[in-house]
């Protein structure tokens, strides 16, 4: 305590401003408040006192609670280097270090929060599906790429969204896809207005052209019909042409324009009304038969 007088606009200030003066402490020129709300008490300055509304730790720190389980975080703690930011514990158990503003835009519902710990365990496992291993960024600073270094010890640099997808090849040792395996394949699709049409195609990866290159609606009924490999890109594209040529001088009124699913398919032509789809998958068939009577090697 400091001796000396408690001045009444001093208690009359901290009234006002929802304090009890208590009394002066340290100096001439601070005093103890005790806060009406809950109780705890904080030494301030005369001069923020009276020319400033003070802060209550406690109530701040409980509304910083308040405002990160609204968030669906658990406050743990201030950060000890930067008094805008947090230490927080995720969902995840993971602890996040993140500005006190953006967890309140979080409870507003207006962003949302990522575990950097738990997404780079995600990327890694999408690498390690395709035998690549996670590096880290990528070292030209561009987001939405990666680096990673591959089975075959080739390092390099691939968009995310290609790794999730497959449609890369290393560098090093992936062959040019007109000399890879290769797929032909047939798809089901089934429109607003519940026409059914059928999509003969070709691709190294048919899931990965259905769900990330295809469908431009995720709530588009559709289903990979059938696949046959093919020994490589070159023999699936020249098959598939035949195919097609066959199919529409056979079935003219089958071959279905653009605009009866622009904006739900992404492709402009080879879509077909869904009455064709056993003599497509009866021409794949045909296909797969031969391929096996004549099996040919995988480059």
């Amino acid at each position: 305590m400091y001796p000396g007088l408690l001045h009444a606009h001093w208690i009359d200030e901290a009234e006002a401003k929802g304090f009890t003066l208590i009394d002066r402490v340290w100096d001439r020129l601070h005093v103890l408040l005790e806060c009406k709300a809950c109780g705890s008490q904080d030494v301030v300055r005369v001069s923020v006192l009276m020319g400033f509304q003070p802060i209550c730790h406690a109530c701040k720190t409980d509304r910083w609670h308040d405002t990160a389980e609204a968030a669906g975080l658990e406050y743990l703690r201030r950060d000890a280097h930067d008094r805008h930011y947090g230490i927080f514990r995720a969902p995840c158990g993971h602890e996040l270090r993140r500005q006190f503003g953006l967890i309140e835009r979080m409870a507003q519902g207006e962003t949302g929060f990522r575990c950097a710990i738990c997404q780079a365990g995600t990327e890694a496992a999408e690498a390690e599906r395709r035998c690549w291993q996670l590096l880290g960024p990528d070292h030209e600073g561009d987001p939405n790429y990666r680096l990673y270094r591959h089975s075959c010890g080739h390092e390099q640099r691939v968009a995310r969204v290609n790794m999730q997808t497959g449609r890369f090849q290393c560098g090093k040792c992936g062959p040019a896809w007109p000399a890879a395996p290769n797929n032909l394949y047939a798809l089901r699709f089934v429109l607003g207005d519940g026409t059914t049409v059928v999509k003969l195609g070709h691709s190294n990866d048919p899931e990965s052209r259905l769900h990330h290159q295809l469908r431009l609606r995720d709530d588009l009924p559709a289903d990979l019909l059938k696949t046959v490999p093919m020994a490589s890109g070159s023999a699936a594209l020249r098959i598939e042409k035949r195919l097609h040529a066959t199919l529409r001088r056979r079935f003219p009124w089958a071959v279905l324009p653009a605009e009866r699913f622009r904006g739900v398919i992404k492709v402009t032509t080879e879509v077909y009304d869904g009455r064709l789809e056993p003599i497509v998958l009866a021409a794949l068939d045909a296909i797969e038969a031969r391929a096996r009577r004549r099996p040919c090697p995988r480059g």
